[in-house]
């Protein structure tokens, strides 16, 4: 796990490699893992996803940003999502409303994330 510190905001990096975040971890699951850091942030790479995770319809996705919400935590899902977007207007609208209110994002890499906490 990376932790790293920018404009006075703890992002916590979750590694490439773990639990499947929505099968094998949940919202409580990762802040429990990341709770020694107290992260504002808490970045997950896309290759930690389960499968499912981006099919809105499995109600994966929406139960890990309501925990994040409620334990006041910000979730950033990292890495190309590209094409899951294209094959679905729903994650497409999702996406697109997540990143326009700016709470929880979804972001390509590390660059694109401090380019939208600039």
């Amino acid at each position: 796990m990376i932790v790293i510190e920018h404009k006075g905001i703890v992002i916590c990096e979750l590694p490439v490699e773990g639990g499947l975040l929505g099968t094998d971890l949940t919202g409580p699951d990762l802040i429990g893992e990341t709770y020694t850091a107290d992260p504002d942030i808490i970045v997950v790479p896309v290759s930690r996803l389960a499968p499912g995770f981006l099919d809105l319809s499995t109600r994966l996705a929406g139960e890990v940003f309501q925990k994040m919400e409620q334990y006041g935590r910000r979730l950033v899902i990292e890495g190309d999502i590209a094409a899951a977007i294209t094959g679905s207007k729903a994650l497409h609208d999702f996406v697109h409303e997540t990143n326009r209110r700016g709470h929880h994002l979804f972001v390509p890499d590390r660059e694109g994330l401090l380019a939208r906490l600039a």
